[in-house]
């Protein structure tokens, strides 16, 4: 494709453009091998891309797209107002637009985003449309799996994503929008026929400097023209600011608060929920989630709502709602055939873990072991507040590290102390993971629960900036294994 091209596609940040070329390939990485690429030089948080343009055009790239003109390069050279706006719109036309034959549904929020994808897919999927979806735990068109490395992938493989979900076929992409992906403007010149607030609560406070330009970047979702339907969780506190804001048509969703869609008669038990689904106080349908928590009924309400918003008949939206049996790394329940049970979630803030917390302690018979640590190189504020949650609502937890990344592990469990300590509550802190994990199941007997937080649906531990294979589903088999040949446990 020709740069010119690809330049019409981001006229409105477009400056100049220095001469035409044949444009083959797309990247953002200098380092990376790319014959006949446009290079992107995004000024990022740590690094400057125009400092590495030399790099790039030694590896192939014929072309730059630039906020500056780079004199010294001598390679055509797009000059724009907006790196990264302008970068989502070249990306979206490179790959053909491929959004124009799909129909986008997109979740933001702080919690719940995994699961409502998970349920909105099924969904659809029970409507007879061929899904995709795009989030946390990976990508998937249909059943097929692809990896990804973020919530909201960035625009070259989001847009390659798209166009390969439209050629198999798809007719509906299901993603999950982050607030860094919102900020970042990835998701510049997308149309989605529905979009929904699932909550908003502490996390990302490394990124955004407070929790209103953090609000404030999921708000823009709804309030920029990108969304044709939304459907906003009343329960939460911003809910009244946000309605007040959306034009377009909206579905309310909530428990506690008058709402479009409610639950009713929830019957919470150690397999899953139960409600009512009433949708505007006039039609009442039953729902059996194997999903387990209150913080599922909300997910299940949201899905509800998106779905109803998109045209899927109450009965379906039902059946696929009670279809889902699990959802990767989320309140996950391992198959282990031990008397106590070992329960994989993703909770990595101080509302998630409080969340899940609690919708063990519903159904629990024996204690609560918890298992968690806080990431590296994020939000340090979380770290005691953390452990104060954990301090009062398990029984027993046992500190250890997450993804320390470039941080000092015991650093972060120091943080996570500050909090636990004036609880009262009992710990130990064991850095190494594994041996915690170890630890938890050693100590765990009849009718207790282990609850391992924070890691979910990933595979890795990140130590001073290296990524390690590290998946607790196999860690947990393989101390299973160990221990039934004699590594007994203790309470």
């Amino acid at each position: 494709m020709k740069l010119s091209q690809l330049a019409k596609a981001a006229a409105p940040y477009v400056l100049s453009l220095s001469e035409d070329c044949e444009i083959s390939a797309l990247c953002a990485d200098s380092r990376l091998k790319t014959e006949g690429g446009l290079f992107f030089c995004i000024k990022g948080a740590r690094t400057d891309g125009h400092e590495h343009a030399g790099e790039a055009v030694n590896n192939g790239a014929v072309a730059l797209m630039v906020t500056q003109p780079l004199n010294s390069i001598p390679v055509p050279q797009l000059v724009v107002s907006d790196d990264r706006a302008a970068m989502a719109l070249v990306t979206r036309a490179f790959y053909g637009s491929a959004d124009e034959k799909l129909k986008l549904v997109g979740i933001t929020g702080t919690k719940g985003k995994t699961t409502t994808s998970y349920l909105v897919k099924a969904v659809l999927e029970h409507s007879g449309f061929k899904c995709g979806l795009i989030g946390t735990t990976g990508n998937m068109i249909g059943d097929q799996w692809a990896d990804s490395r973020l919530t909201t992938p960035d625009p070259i493989e989001l847009h390659r994503t798209l166009r390969m979900m439209a050629d198999a076929g798809c007719e509906y992409v299901v993603m999950e929008v982050s607030a860094h992906a919102l900020a970042m403007r990835r998701l510049e010149g997308l149309v989605f026929e529905a979009g929904c607030f699932t909550n908003l609560s502490q996390d990302h406070l490394d990124f955004f400097p407070t929790m209103d330009d953090y609000y404030q970047a999921k708000k823009g979702f709804f309030t920029s023209g990108s969304v044709k339907n939304a459907a906003v969780c009343i329960d939460d506190a911003r809910a009244n600011d946000l309605l007040s804001s959306i034009l377009v048509p909206r579905i309310t969703f909530g428990i506690a608060l008058d709402a479009d869609i409610f639950a009713r008669h929830i019957d919470i038990h150690e397999d899953g929920v139960a409600f009512s689904l009433v949708l505007w106080n006039e039609r009442k349908y039953p729902v059996r989630l194997r999903l387990m928590g209150m913080f599922n009924v909300y997910n299940a309400l949201a899905a509800a709502a998106i779905s109803l918003s998109v045209g899927a008949a109450p009965e379906i939206i039902c059946t696929a709602l009670e279809s889902v049996v699990s959802v990767p790394g989320r309140a996950e329940v391992l198959d282990t055939h031990t008397d106590y049970k070992v329960i994989l979630d993703y909770s990595h803030s101080p509302d998630a873990m409080e969340n899940i917390l609690t919708a063990v302690r519903e159904f629990a018979r024996g204690r609560i072991i918890i298992v968690f640590g806080c990431g590296g190189d994020r939000d340090h504020a979380k770290r005691p507040i953390m452990g104060r949650i954990a301090g009062k609502l398990a029984d027993i937890s046992i500190l250890t590290s997450d993804n320390p990344r470039n941080e000092d592990p015991m650093e972060i469990l120091s943080a996570i102390e500050k909090g636990i300590k004036p609880t009262g509550g009992v710990y130990e802190v064991i850095e190494d993971r594994r041996d915690a994990i170890r630890r938890a199941m050693r100590m765990a007997t009849l009718g207790d629960v282990v609850l391992l937080a924070g890691k979910g649906h990933e595979t890795y531990q990140e130590i001073f900036g290296v990524k390690r294979p590290f998946d607790e589903k196999l860690v947990v088999q393989e101390l299973l294994l160990d221990m039934g040949r004699g590594d007994k446990g203790d309470a």
